[in-house]
């Protein structure tokens, strides 16, 4: 059973398995019995070192000579499914904790870093933690895969997945056919991207209210990563076709490049005498006041400064500074001041003989050495 199938069908579903099992179980059949590990009792219920539930041991399961379905836990009618998690970074660890905390039960963790691994147990009571990836996939029904971008096909090409199983990435450059190795019969891919930036655990876990999370995959797998996203308090979105690596860039420039560019601002106001405090401070509440213009005004009318108005002699003073004082911070300068430039001109602020002369100043700065 599919538990991100339809509800309906899921509740029918559930009763034709509880009249079964009833009937086995009074039949005397026991339908996962103990092994010899089991009884031995000698096992850390915790951590497996890659082996299986049922005591396969490390060399992990043969899935031809044996065939079954998998998982053999199974999610109850209406509920989420059993879920685990590949990957104990930032990404996976506050995804956990989000989740547990909305009472979207996480099975299990896998991690090959044992300190990563043991944080993640710490937060996220009762999980199961695995070093390696396949034995997890035995044993949940959705598999969260939360690795970098670089690690994804590989780890997608060493885990097959079941009929009725479902796995998704958190990667936002990369589509669900990052996955497709690990498809069989039956089961699904997709994506999770939260567009969250995961710095602290408890400021994302946060930040995932009110976030945007895109995702893909088909669309009775997109209902269930929809419920996911809402159950975290976070705004489902659903990308065209082929867009992922340019809103994947837009994201790298919202988050790491915004830090970039404070970056530079500290940079320029440590020459103002400011430490980087006192800078967020000052500068914080413009960055903030042309946010908020931007929102209510429109992109290109919250512009404002020297390119608005054709002011050449401040720019050529500015590059001069620069050049003294912060010669590292002149390449983003010259970026941001020609794109600047575009956009008042487009908005009829400039004309195209100011605009002109504008990109002139700013060319004769790349071609005079620091």
């Amino acid at each position: 059973m599919k538990a991100w199938g339809d509800r309906a069908d899921d509740l029918v579903a559930a009763r034709t398995r509880e009249d079964t099992l009833r009937a086995l179980d009074e039949a005397g059949v026991d339908l996962d019995p103990p092994t010899a590990v089991d009884l031995a009792g000698d096992r850390d219920p915790g951590v497996s070192d890659g082996g299986h539930e049922h005591g396969l041991g490390a060399a992990g399961h043969d899935h031809d000579a044996t065939p079954h379905h998998h998982p053999h836990v199974q999610s109850e009618a209406g509920q989420p499914p059993i879920t685990g998690i590949v990957g104990a970074g930032a990404v996976g660890t506050a995804l956990g904790v989000a989740l547990d905390r909305a009472g979207w039960r996480i099975h299990a963790v896998a991690s090959r870093n044992d300190a990563r691994r043991d944080r993640f147990r710490s937060l996220v009571p009762g999980v199961r933690a695995f070093i390696d990836a396949p034995p997890l996939v035995e044993e949940v029904e959705l598999i969260i895969l939360a690795v970098p971008d670089d690690a994804l096909a590989e780890l997608a090409g060493e885990l097959h997945m079941y009929s009725g199983q479902a796995m998704v990435h958190t990667s936002g450059l990369l589509g669900a056919d990052a996955l497709a190795s690990a498809m069989a019969a039956g089961t699904q891919v997709g994506s999770f991207h939260p567009l969250v930036a995961f710095a602290d655990l408890e400021r994302a876990v946060a930040a995932l209210h009110g976030a945007t999370i895109a995702i893909e995959g088909d669309d009775q797998l997109l209902d269930l990563l929809a419920r996911m996203a809402e159950a975290v308090g976070a705004t489902p979105v659903r990308l065209a076709t082929g867009a992922k690596p340019a809103y994947h860039a837009a994201a790298v420039l919202a988050a790491g490049g915004f830090d970039a560019l404070l970056d530079a601002i500290a940079e320029l106001g440590r020459v103002a005498g400011l430490d980087e405090a006192g800078s967020l401070a000052i500068y914080g509440g413009l960055i903030e006041q042309t946010l908020g213009n931007a929102r209510s005004l429109g992109i290109a009318a919250a512009l404002t400064g020297p390119m608005t108005r054709a002011d050449r002699g401040t720019v050529t003073s500015h590059l001069a500074a620069l050049a003294a004082h912060a010669p590292a911070t002149i390449p983003v300068y010259l970026a941001l001041a020609e794109r600047e430039v575009a956009i008042a001109a487009e908005r009829g602020a400039l004309s195209p003989e100011a605009a002109a002369e504008l990109r002139l100043a700013l060319a004769k700065s790349l071609a005079t050495p620091a």
